[in-house]
C-alpha cells in the first residue's frame, strides 16, 4: 500500500467534514452516555469533552505493517523464492487482489454504512446509545476507520516496543474502553477520511487485520486456512475469513472446536450481505449450504523461518545472521534489526539452488545423517573467485531451529559458518592449512624446485617474531609424523604438496616465521570460527586452528583469484515494500598477496588433484584446470579443498562430538577418512559443466625465480673425505650430516653418495646427508663406484 494520500472523492471530503463537525458538536453528549449511562450529563461536562477532543491529533498515515521477508535464489536462469520469513503472517496485497466478496463481507460485517458516513457513524452511535441506556444488549458502534485506527496503534506498539509488560500495556490503552481513547480514535478516523479513499482504508483494514494466531491480512488467512488466495475466494470462504475478525480466538477455523462459531458468524454475515442487495439471493442458498468443516477448510502450514524453508536451509539462517551487516536496512544494527522485523522485503541471494541440491543430495548420500555409531556432520561451502559470492551451503544434518526436530537427523547449528553467523566453532582443516606456509615460503624468494627435508626430526625452536626472543620454543620438541608413518628423505615442495608431507612443510616452516604464516592466514580472510585468536604454535603448520568451511573456501579462491580477497556475501539486493531498490551487500575485494605469488601457489597447489596426488580421486577430469588440498586432523577431521579460476569449494566431514577414527571406520563401503574426494567430485563436476561457473581456465604459469627460488645445486661428493665433505656443503650455505655406514668399493671413510642426490636444486640452510663407505669393497679388490652420488656442482639454481 502507498503513503501517499489519495485526493478525497467529493462524497467522502464532505462526510469527513460533517463527521467533524457533527462529531465536535455531539460527541461529548453521545460517547458520555454510551459509557458513563448512570452519570448526568451536563452542559459543563460537554464543554470539557469538547475542549479535549480539539486538543487531540489530526490524522494517522497507513504505512506498511510488519509482513513476510522472501528470500529469493537461482534457479534454472531464474530468481525463484525457497524461504519466508516474518514476526506477523502477512502479506500485503493490492486492491484487485481480493475478492469483491472479502471487501463486500468487511462492510457487511463491521460498517454496513461505511460508505454513507465520513470516518465516524453518528446515525450508529445515536443508535447504540439509545439502546445501551435502555438497558438493552450493549452495543459497539466502531466504523471500519475507528476500528482501522485502534488496529494501527496496536501495531505500533508491536514494531517500537520490545519490552512485554509495556507492550501489553500499550495494547490494553490501544483497546480501552475509555472516553478520552475513544474521543482520540474517533478524531483519527475523521483523519483518514481526510487523507484516504474508502477504497484505500478498506484495503488497509484487510491488509492489518488479525485472524488468529500469527495469521494477519487476508491474503495470509485465505492462505492458511482455505489454501487460496485472497483474490480466489468464494464467497462463502470470503465470509468465513471476515467472521474471525472480531473473535479469532473463537472463530479461527484452524480448530474444529471452532467451525461451528465460525459458520454461525459467517451466515449472519451472508445475510447481511443479502438484506444490503450485495449478493443475490442464488449465491445467499449457495454459500449457506457449505459448511464450514474438514471437507471445505483447507489448512496450509505456515512456512516461517529458516526451518521451513524449501531449500537451502542453512544459508537461509546465514543470511538471517547478516542482517546486521546489511546497510541497505539502515544506518545502525539495531535500524537494521527493526528493518527485517517489520519485512515486507524481497531479499535477492547470490545461492545457486541448482548447485545447491547437488550438494544437499551428495552429502545426503554419501554423509547420511542417520548414521548411529558415531555423530557424523558433513558441510560443502562454495564461493565464486573474484566476487566472494557464496553459491552453496549445504550439511548433512537438517538445519531447524524449531526444537521440534528430531535431534538425530537435524540441528539448529550451520556447520559452515562462524559462530556469530550460525553457532558453529569451527573444525580443524588438517593440511589444508599448510597453504599459507606455502605463501609464506613463495613470499621469502623461496622456490617450488627447492629440496626440504621430509625426515621424521624433533625440532626445538622456530622462529617467530611475535614471542619473547624471537623464538618459539619446544621444551620436548615437536616431532609430528609423515602419513606415510617414515621419513621420506629430500623432496622439493612440489612433491611435498601433492603427498602432503607432514614433516617437508615443518622444515619449510622452521626457515620461515610463525608469525608471518599466522599473518598470511590473516590476511587471506582466516580466523577462527568462534573468533578466538588464530594460534601460532608448530602444530598450527598441520592445521590445528578452526576456522568454518566457509572461510577455508574463500581462502583458496584468493589463490585461484590472482591473490585477490573478496570477503564472502550472501545478498545482493533487496527491494522494498514499495518497490525501491536497496543495495545487498557491495563486493568486497583486496589485493592480499601478489600475482605473481598466488600463480606459483595455484602451480603448486595442481599436484594433489593429478594423478598421484592426495585428491587426485576427486578430480572430474572434465578439463577444468583445478587446484586443491586435502587435510586430516588426527583422524577426526577430514577436509578438501579445491579450486577453478570460476569457484572455490570446501568440503568438511567429521566428528560433530566425540572421537570415532574416521580410519577405522566405512560408510557405504567408503573409509571415512576418504569421503571428502568421493563428495568432492560431483560437486565439483557439476560446477564445471554449468553455463554459470563451468568456464574454468587455466591457472597462470610461476615465474621462474619462483619456481628455482634461491636455490642451490648439491654438489658431487663421492670420494671425498668426511671433513673435506662438510667442508665443502657448509661453505655454499647447506647443513651437513653423516649418516649410515654402507659397503663399498670407495677408501673406508669417504662419501659414497648423498641425500639430496648430487645436482638436486634444494634451499640455502637444507641439509645434505653423507652415505660413508666403510671400505669392503676396497680390500676385496672391487673398483670404487664412478660418480655414485651423481654429477653436479655447487652453485645457485
Amino acid at each position: 500500500m502507498t503513503e501517499t494520500p489519495l485526493k478525497p472523492t467529493p462524497s467522502s471530503a464532505f462526510g469527513g467534514l460533517l463527521g467533524l463537525l457533527g462529531f465536535s458538536a455531539i460527541a461529548g453528549i453521545l460517547v458520555a452516555a454510551m459509557f458513563a449511562p448512570a452519570i448526568a450529563v451536563t452542559s459543563k461536562a460537554t464543554m470539557g469533552v469538547l475542549n479535549v477532543f480539539d486538543r487531540l491529533p489530526e490524522y494517522v498515515t497507513l504505512g506498511h505493517q510488519s509482513q513476510r521477508t522472501i528470500l529469493y535464489g537461482l534457479r534454472a536462469g531464474q530468481q525463484v523464492p525457497f524461504a519466508q520469513i516474518y514476526d506477523q503472517n502477512r502479506q500485503e496485497v493490492g486492491w484487485d487482489a481480493i475478492s469483491d466478496f472479502a471487501k463486500d463481507a468487511l462492510v457487511a460485517a463491521e460498517d454496513v454504512r461505511f460508505y454513507q458516513h465520513g470516518g465516524v457513524d453518528l446515525a450508529g452511535i445515536a443508535r447504540a446509545t439509545v439502546n445501551n441506556l435502555a438497558g438493552k444488549k450493549l452495543q459497539g458502534a466502531s466504523s471500519i476507520e475507528q476500528q482501522l485506527v485502534k488496529q494501527l496503534a496496536i501495531q505500533e506498539a508491536v514494531a517500537t516496543i520490545k519490552d512485554p509488560k509495556k507492550l501489553n500495556a500499550a495494547k490494553a490503552a490501544a483497546q480501552a474502553t475509555t472516553l478520552d481513547r475513544k474521543l482520540k480514535e474517533a478524531k483519527l478516523a475523521v483523519g483518514l477520511e481526510k487523507r484516504y479513499s474508502k477504497h484505500q482504508i478498506l484495503l488497509a483494514y484487510l491488509n492489518i487485520a488479525g485472524f488468529g494466531g500469527n495469521t494477519y491480512g487476508i491474503e495470509a488467512a485465505a492462505q492458511q486456512y482455505y489454501s487460496t488466495t485472497a483474490k480466489s475466494l468464494t464467497l462463502a470462504q470470503a465470509a468465513s475469513l471476515i467472521a474471525i475478525v472480531q473473535q479469532p480466538n473463537l472463530r479461527a477455523p484452524a480448530s474444529p472446536d471452532n467451525w461451528e462459531r465460525d459458520q454461525s458468524r459467517r451466515d449472519a454475515i451472508l445475510g447481511t450481505m443479502f438484506n444490503e442487495s450485495m449478493i443475490s439471493k442464488k449465491q445467499f442458498d449457495e454459500a449457506i449450504a457449505v459448511p464450514v468443516n474438514a471437507s471445505t477448510v483447507k489448512l496450509s502450514a505456515a512456512m516461517n523461518g529458516c526451518s521451513y524453508a524449501t531449500a537451502a536451509k542453512p544459508f537461509c539462517d546465514y543470511v538471517v545472521n547478516s542482517v546486521k551487516d546489511l546497510t541497505g536496512f539502515g544506518e545502525t544494527p539495531a535500524d537494521r534489526k527493526a528493518a527485517w522485523e517489520r519485512g515486507g522485503y524481497s531479499v535477492y541471494t547470490t545461492i545457486d539452488l541448482d548447485q545447491q541440491a547437488v550438494a544437499e543430495a551428495d552429502l545426503a548420500a554419501r554423509t547420511p545423517a542417520s548414521e548411529t555409531r558415531f555423530s557424523l556432520g558433513s558441510a560443502v561451502s562454495t564461493v565464486q573467485v573474484g566476487t566472494g559470492r557464496i553459491i552453496t551451503m549445504a550439511q548433512n544434518k537438517a538445519f531447524d531451529d524449531t526444537g521440534e526436530a528430531d535431534p538425530a537427523v537435524s540441528t539448529a547449528i550451520n556447520f559452515n559458518s562462524d559462530k556469530g553467523y550460525g553457532g558453529s566453532s569451527g573444525f580443524p582443516t588438517g593440511s589444508t592449512y599448510k597453504l599459507f606456509t606455502l605463501v609464506n615460503w613463495l613470499q621469502n624468494g623461496h622456490g617450488l624446485q627447492e629440496y626440504v627435508d621430509a625426515n621424521i626430526r624433533s625440532y626445538r625452536s622456530f622462529p617467530s617474531r611475535c614471542d619473547p626472543g624471537g623464538v618459539y620454543t619446544v621444551a620436548r620438541g615437536y616431532a609430528p609424523k609423515n602419513d606415510s608413518g617414515v621419513s621420506q628423505g629430500q623432496m622439493n615442495v612440489l612433491a611435498a604438496t601433492k603427498g602432503s608431507v607432514n614433516a617437508a612443510f615443518v622444515n619449510m616452516a622452521s626457515k620461515l616465521d610463525l608469525c608471518d604464516i599466522r599473518d598470511v592466514a590473516t590476511s587471506m580472510g582466516v580466523h577462527n570460527a568462534d573468533n578466538s585468536e588464530l594460534a601460532h604454535d608448530p602444530s598450527t603448520i598441520l592445521g590445528t586452528n578452526t576456522p568454518s568451511p566457509l572461510t577455508m573456501a574463500n581462502a583458496y579462491a584468493t589463490v585461484a583469484g590472482g591473490g585477490k580477497l573478496c570477503q564472502p556475501i550472501a545478498v545482493d539486493r533487496i527491494i522494498t515494500p514499495g518497490g525501491k531498490e536497496l543495495p545487498g551487500q557491495a563486493q568486497s575485494c583486496s589485493q592480499v598477496i601478489s600475482p605473481e605469488v598466488a600463480a606459483a601457489a595455484a602451480y603448486d597447489l595442481q599436484g594433489p588433484l593429478k594423478t598421484g596426488g592426495t585428491g587426485a580421486s576427486a578430480n572430474p577430469r572434465d578439463g577444468t584446470p583445478l587446484l586443491g588440498k586435502t587435510g586430516t586432523a588426527e583422524a577426526l577431521h577430514s577436509y578438501m579443498v579445491a579450486a577453478s579460476s570460476q569457484t572455490s569449494t570446501a568440503v568438511w566431514i567429521g566428528n560433530i562430538t566425540g572421537f570415532q577414527n574416521l580410519r577405522r571406520i566405512s560408510i557405504g563401503g567408503i573409509l571415512a577418512s576418504n569421503l571428502r574426494t568421493t563428495v568432492m567430485k560431483p560437486i565439483l563436476a557439476s560446477l564445471d559443466a554449468s553455463s554459470v561457473y563451468g568456464t574454468g581456465r587455466a591457472f597462470p604459469e610461476p615465474v621462474p625465480v619462483l619456481l628455482r627460488g634461491s636455490t642451490i645445486r648439491t654438489p658431487n661428493l663421492a670420494g671425498q673425505s668426511v671433513s673435506a665433505a662438510k667442508r665443502l656443503i657448509e661453505d655454499i650455505g647447506l647443513a651437513f650430516a653423516q649418516g649410515e655406514v654402507v659397503s663399498s668399493a670407495f677408501p673406508a671413510g669417504t662419501v659414497v653418495s648423498s641425500d639430496p642426490v648430487a645436482g638436486s636444486t634444494i634451499a640455502r640452510g637444507t641439509t645434505v646427508t653423507a652415505t660413508v663407505s666403510d671400505g669392503a669393497g676396497a680390500r676385496n679388490g672391487g673398483p670404487p663406484d664412478k660418480h655414485p652420488g651423481g654429477g653436479g656442482h655447487p652453485g645457485k639454481g
